[in-house]
């Protein structure tokens, strides 16, 4: 096989959750660029169609599938409808996140449920539910979207830590379940990229100047320095990787 091929995606479905902005919508156009079709998820639709609109007008196929991640009902609704809209996916990428900043003493439990549920249930249940297609067919690929704070802590974010801890040891759990029927489940770990979810961070430039002093490259990163990874997790080019947390962080976490 070509080594270009590796990393093509033509024929592949992929289902990106928080495909309206930031890291998932990032990855949904890298992952169309290659050949995929992609179904995009998150809660706003017209945020969806606009991102439906770009892949379009770059010659890919996508559908929207607007759903609110923290409604286990939704959820499931919204697993049966992927298989309906193109094809059943062949690839998961869970990309939609929240983090509610507070000081631990003062997290509320509405904040704490709000977090868990969208950043660790529903990257279970939406594998639970779309995994078993892929098993059926020999072939899959599931990418976890975890953190720097999967391994470090940062002050105010005791519940986003927390969930993203636990996604990283939820892909080693399912790289053990599945990857010997040709699931493989990976995470990438972003360091700091100005998305809504860093915004509080971002918009003070001491902190955000600090944050890329303490990478190796002297930078922040661009959500093009994903794409790579991405497509490599997504493809063929991943066929012996299996329950891996890839930081694409510029060295932050290496230090």
């Amino acid at each position: 096989m070509p080594v270009g091929d590796l990393f093509d995606l033509t024929d592949r479905v992929a289902l990106v959750t928080g495909a309206s902005s930031g890291i998932g919508k990032s990855i949904a156009l890298a992952l169309a660029s290659a050949g995929a079709a992609v179904l995009l998820v998150a809660r706003s639709a017209d945020a969806l169609d606009a991102t439906c609109s770009e892949i379009e007008r770059s010659g890919g196929r996508a559908e929207s599938l607007p759903c609110d991640l923290a409604d286990r009902d939704e959820l499931k609704a919204c697993a049966v409808r992927a298989g309906e809209c193109l094809a059943a996916p062949d690839i998961l990428v869970c990309a939609a996140g929240v983090n509610l900043r507070a000081p631990m003493l003062e997290v509320t439990e509405e904040a704490w449920d709000a977090t868990m549920r969208i950043n660790l249930e529903a990257p279970f249940f939406l594998a639970q539910k779309l995994a078993p297609p892929m098993i059926a067919r020999g072939w899959g690929r599931i990418i976890n979207i975890a953190s720097l704070q999967s391994v470090r802590a940062f002050a105010d974010s005791a519940p986003y830590g927390a969930s993203k801890g636990a996604l990283a040891q939820l892909t080693r759990a399912q790289a053990q379940a599945w990857s010997r029927y040709g699931v493989n489940a990976n995470a990438i770990a972003p360091g700091f990229f100005a998305t809504g979810l860093t915004a509080a961070v971002a918009s003070n430039s001491a902190r955000w100047a600090d944050m890329a002093a303490r990478t190796f490259t002297g930078r922040n990163g661009e959500l093009s320095d994903l794409w790579g990874a991405a497509l490599f997790l997504a493809s063929r080019a991943s066929d012996y990787v299996t329950g891996q947390t890839l930081f694409v962080d510029g060295g932050f976490s290496a230090g």
